[in-house]
């Protein structure tokens, strides 16, 4: 790590400030493009032309689909990869030094729900007071321009990086992790990667492994005045719902002896997020679907705990009477299919963000560190490139909810620190 004097530090942070009225300007025509899963090519184009308008090189490339089922960063995926395509942007230094970083964060939103429930439309990027609001505002095209705009502000500065720098722009982290995996792949490591997920300027300790299923229950058709005989799937999959439930509870009390989750509240978090289920008004429905999620621990197998889920469902559905005469039930696995991972304390990438952080804060505050209980990009590249991973970035609200919004003082101060972070890492040169 190279030390960063004060002149340099205070040029930099001056950069960012000179520039973060573009930055915002840049990060609303992001929020405007709508790139839900299968619609990221408009989004995509604006980074790349980012990127080459900046002197970098630029890889952008489609996700190979078959590497599923023989790479193990890769899940299962259910759409086709024909148009989903990541960007990288590589800046390489001319006589390399320091240590390399890539800053990653992804493209691809969640649906937005019923615009009318927002205050403002969802992808209209309106910004009031101290908040840009926005499908994506937060999580996490606000973390991909703080990687930007950090880097710009190192060069604005005049000053060079000593090492080879990445912007890696990847889709599917919603659904599958794909787009990191393929990242991974291709090659793009790095000695440090960072990713500016909304973490409230706190870095992440740890995240859940997470299974993505989809269950789809079959019942006894009957008319409405044979009532009785029939069974209705879509009462089965409430019933069923109930029992995985108690498998959460399970899986949840495992907590006290894995490091880090004692004090985590919902480790498993088991969310059904669809359901879709019956054929007319007045039959008893006789098939229905959901969907959900179900997290576990870092160090465990993700197959390991898929063949334990479609056990207990088994036994769960062989015990109950209400499945009388029913099929047995379907789980398919649709989606991320990843163990979790956990940053080990002590790391030399966790005390250089620790130092930007504070930096970026005058020397205020010390670098907080938590758990999240979800899927993250970065456990592709801590699990399967042993990469050491950093997650970190702005305070945002309302993330995959309505009126989704992030901080804009907030996202100042963490493109601040990743800019001093890149500088300490790499090192730098006028």
């Amino acid at each position: 790590m190279q030390h960063i004097d004060d002149t340099a530090r205070q040029r930099i942070l001056d950069a960012v400030d000179a520039a973060f009225d573009a930055q915002v300007d840049f990060l609303a025509s992001l929020v405007r493009c709508a790139s839900q899963r299968g619609a990221e090519t408009g989004v995509q184009d604006i980074v790349e032309a980012a990127l080459r308008d900046r002197g970098y090189h630029v890889d952008r490339f489609l996700i190979d689909p078959d590497l599923v089922g023989k790479h193990p960063a890769f899940s299962p995926v259910t759409v086709p990869y024909d148009k989903m395509a990541n960007v990288v942007g590589v800046r390489k230094a001319g006589t390399p030094k320091g240590r390399s970083l890539a800053l990653n964060a992804h493209v691809d939103v969640v649906p937005t729900g019923d615009p009318v429930r927002w205050e403002f439309p969802p992808y209209d990027a309106v910004k009031r007071g101290d908040w840009l609001y926005g499908r994506g505002a937060g999580d996490m095209k606000a973390g991909l321009t703080a990687a930007l705009f950090a880097l710009d502000a190192i060069r604005a500065a005049g000053f060079e990086l000593t090492a080879d720098v990445q912007l890696q722009s990847v889709v599917e982290e919603e659904i599958t992790g794909n787009g990191a995996a393929m990242a991974l792949v291709k090659g793009y490591v790095a000695d440090a990667i960072l990713i500016p997920e909304p973490t409230d300027e706190k870095l992440v300790r740890a995240n859940s492994g997470v299974n993505k299923f989809a269950i789809t229950v079959e019942g006894v058709p009957a008319h409405p005045r044979e009532i009785d005989q029939g069974i209705s799937a879509i009462d089965a999959a409430v019933r069923l719902i109930g029992h995985l439930r108690k498998l959460e509870a399970k899986w949840n009390e495992e907590r006290p002896s894995k490091p880090f989750f004692d004090d985590v509240e919902n480790p498993a978090a088991l969310t059904i997020g669809t359901i879709v289920g019956g054929e007319w008004i007045a039959s008893v429905p006789s098939s229905c679907r959901f969907e959900g999620r179900i997290g576990f621990y870092p160090g465990d197998d993700p197959q390991r705990r898929a063949r334990e889920f479609e056990a207990f469902v088994a036994d769960a559905v062989a015990g109950d009477p209400g499945f009388r005469n029913c099929p047995p039930p379907r789980v398919e696995w649709v989606g991320v299919m990843h163990a979790g991972y956990a940053l080990e304390p002590g790391s030399d990438a966790e005390a250089m963000l620790a130092l930007a952080h504070q930096a970026a804060r005058d020397g205020s505050g010390s670098l907080e560190a938590y758990v999240m209980a979800c899927y993250l990009d970065a456990a592709v590249f801590a699990v399967h490139g042993n990469i050491p991973s950093l997650v970190y970035g702005p305070v945002a609200e309302n993330i995959h909810a309505v009126d989704e919004r992030v901080s804009l003082s907030s996202l100042k101060r963490v493109t601040k620190t990743i800019a001093l972070f890149a500088a300490g890492w790499c090192g730098i040169r006028s």
